[in-house]
């Protein structure tokens, strides 16, 4: 399968390749300590917050097969209420406070999310206290950070959106990584089988104990914390009761620079485990089932240079898209079945991104990204793959406003059935995406 580019879309790109939006790349940053400590100069009360508004669009086409043909396909329809092919929204509005108490013994962070996205448009209410927590530093080389956070793990979800480099996640981290909340693997066929609560937005709820220490121009970091598996568990309803795990190493050799744009090449592996309670089959029983995701990659900044490259596996809870690639609760053309979300609560899945850009002017980055993801690998008829060729530009306007610009070249298909099979039919037909986003932050 090629990477397809309809005429409006070839307009799209071209208008794209003379459009701008922000550099000021993150990769390199020390995300464990810069969340979860303020320096000494930090004052005891600090806002901040920042907006992103949103333009959206694919071809909008259609299901060409199936049980749902003729009705629009989910994957053509835009994030996250899945109810049109072109959108405008306000994505993220943010506001926050953080700050260093009793001198530097004690930091905090809370900070409320609205908007059009995963985390508030799921659930009530659409204002959703994402970040809470403090961390206590006394023991020598273990600060403790308890609360809801973001979870150690994969580059992609320990950076905060606002610094995130694409306007879309990878489909490993979007599908696989950040967990939607869901009480039954989608088997009967007369529920939408709906989240129960928001997407985890790369968070857990427990106690972490971290740190970082130099060796040389080696900075290495640590984090060991145990989890409650449930995302933001204010709003979710996941986990069984036992301790989510979540492990994290990186090391990285430091160039220069501080902050999130600070200059290095860093090397990383984490590690999550924990236990999912589904209901399952036809009798819909209640059972519990393992969640592991693990990955590894690196990092590298250096002067208008800049890279990034992660592999990801995943076993258990796997999510399996919708039936017939539908939009969720639409009824079937026979009136008999209803789409819904699925899971494969014991099967596998990995995935990759490579991505690298450079920056011109100092304001002008051009970057490329490729991901990969393979779903549902125990079988060939469960088994799809999702390529995605994202060419950006962002263009900072100053240290608070950036414009970001991404055209999608989506590929998707069932590699193990025949082209002909109406899976493969279907993800024929999944448009190439075009997304602006603008960044305003305080």
């Amino acid at each position: 399968m090629s990477y397809r580019t309809p005429a409006h879309h070839r307009r799209t790109a071209a208008a794209l390749a003379l459009g701008l939006a922000l550099a000021g790349p993150a990769w390199g940053a020390n995300w464990i300590m810069l969340q979860g400590t303020e320096p000494a100069s930090a004052p005891a009360y600090k806002p901040f917050g920042f907006i992103g508004i949103d333009y959206q669009q694919t071809a909008g086409s259609r299901l060409p097969a199936g049980p749902w043909a003729g009705q629009p396909m989910v994957l053509n329809q835009i994030a996250p209420k899945r109810e049109d092919d072109s959108v405008f929204q306000i994505s993220h509005v943010r506001l926050g406070l953080r700050g260093r108490l009793l001198d530097g013994k004690l930091n905090y962070w809370v900070s409320p999310l609205a908007g059009d996205n995963p985390i508030s448009h799921n659930g009530t209410p659409n204002v959703k206290l994402t970040d809470v927590s403090f961390t206590l530093n006394l023991i020598p080389h273990a600060r403790i950070r308890v609360g809801q956070f973001f979870m150690p793990g994969s580059e992609e979800g320990l950076t905060p959106a606002v610094l995130r480099d694409y306007i879309n996640a990878t489909s490993i981290g979007a599908q696989v990584v950040n967990e939607l909340p869901y009480d039954s693997d989608g088997f009967p066929a007369d529920s939408d089988n709906a989240p129960t609560g928001p997407a985890s937005g790369w968070r857990d709820t427990g106690i972490q104990v971290f740190d970082a220490f130099k060796t040389g121009d080696w900075e290495h970091t640590y984090a060991l914390m145990a989890g409650t598996g449930s995302g933001l568990a204010i709003y979710n309803g996941m986990g069984s009761g036992q301790p989510e795990w979540h492990l994290y190493w990186s090391s990285e050799w430091v160039f220069g620079g501080a902050g999130p744009f600070r200059e290095g090449l860093k090397l990383f592996a984490w590690y999550q485990d924990g236990e999912r309670e589904l209901r399952v089959g036809p009798a819909q029983s209640k059972q519990t089932f393992d969640r592991e995701r693990y990955g590894l990659g690196a990092t590298f900044r250096r002067g208008p240079w800049r890279g990034a490259a992660e592999w990801i596996k995943a076993r258990g809870m796997i999510f399996n898209g919708t039936d017939g690639v539908a939009v969720p609760g639409e009824l079937s053309n026979n009136g008999r079945l209803v789409a819904s979300y699925n899971l494969l609560p014991e099967d596998e899945a990995d995935g990759w991104y490579l991505d690298g850009g450079y920056t011109l002017f100092d304001k002008l980055e051009l970057r490329a990204r490729f991901d990969r993801l393979n779903r549902g690998t125990d079988s060939a008829l469960n088994e799809r793959r999702f390529d995605t060729l994202t060419l950006g530009l962002t263009y900072r306007f100053n240290k608070q406003v950036r414009l970001l610009a991404d055209y999608q070249f989506r590929d998707f298909e069932a590699p193990g059935l025949d082209g002909s099979a109406i899976p493969n039919q279907i993800l024929d037909d999944t448009d190439d995406l075009f997304a602006l986003r603008l960044w305003a932050s305080f």
